[in-house]
């Protein structure tokens, strides 16, 4: 016959018990520190990203657009461009393409402008009879070169990096052009001046060297 195992003693069940319910307290301690830390990174990973974005940026939403031959584009002429965004989809439509204005201020120089107005980027129009581009929002008025005018813009208007491939005029698009991911590739005349405070260097844009308008901060 079988022995029979003596039942444990008081001493044992108590014993036995608290075992029990550390491994679960320690189970359900364990199952919180990993939520929180899921919940933790899912919160921290935009701030990182955001920080550390212009650091870690690369050009992975950049690339070189044919927009047009380059003779399409008559001296002193402004002209209304569409071109598809390198990086859209088959299913995006009308929505993937991107205006933009070509400027060809003599034979064989161009500029090609956003067509985002630099104050809160609302689309500029531009008026060939006065020479302007004007943004219907908030009065923000720019020469034909594309230095700011008048109005609440603070500097002119923003361009796209160009260049010229076997009689094509080229862009480098994928994200319009900002001072945040510095699309545009002109230099400020005199580059080698001394630099202004960092307030200054903030508010005001480069001087315009080809007419008479104005990037001065209307701030003040």
């Amino acid at each position: 016959m079988d022995e029979k195992l003596p039942p444990p003693s008081p001493e044992e069940q108590d014993q036995r018990l608290e075992e029990e319910r550390v491994t679960r307290r320690t189970f359900l301690m364990n199952v919180g520190i990993a939520l929180n830390a899921l919940v933790t990174l899912a919160l921290a990973t935009p701030v990182v990203a955001y920080v550390l974005g212009p650091v870690l940026r690369r050009k992975d939403y950049l690339d070189w657009v044919t927009i047009g031959n380059a003779s399409d584009f008559k001296p002193g002429e402004t002209t209304l461009i569409t071109f598809r965004n390198p990086f859209g989809d088959p299913w995006d439509g009308d929505t993937a393409k991107v205006p933009a204005y070509v400027r060809c201020s003599e034979p064989g120089k161009y500029t090609v402008f956003a067509i985002n107005c630099a104050h809160l980027g609302c689309p500029v129009r531009w008026f060939s009879e006065s020479q302007l581009f004007m943004c219907p929002c908030h009065g923000g008025v720019y020469y034909a070169d594309g230095s700011r005018a008048s109005g609440p813009p603070e500097r002119g208007l923003f361009t796209y990096e160009m260049k010229i491939e076997n009689g094509k005029l080229m862009i480098n698009a994928g994200q319009l052009p900002t001072l945040r991911n510095r699309a545009s590739a002109s230099p400020c005349p005199g580059a080698g001046a001394p630099k202004p405070p960092a307030l200054v260097a903030r508010i005001e844009s480069c001087p315009s060297t080809e007419g008479p308008g104005t990037s001065a901060s209307t701030i003040g």
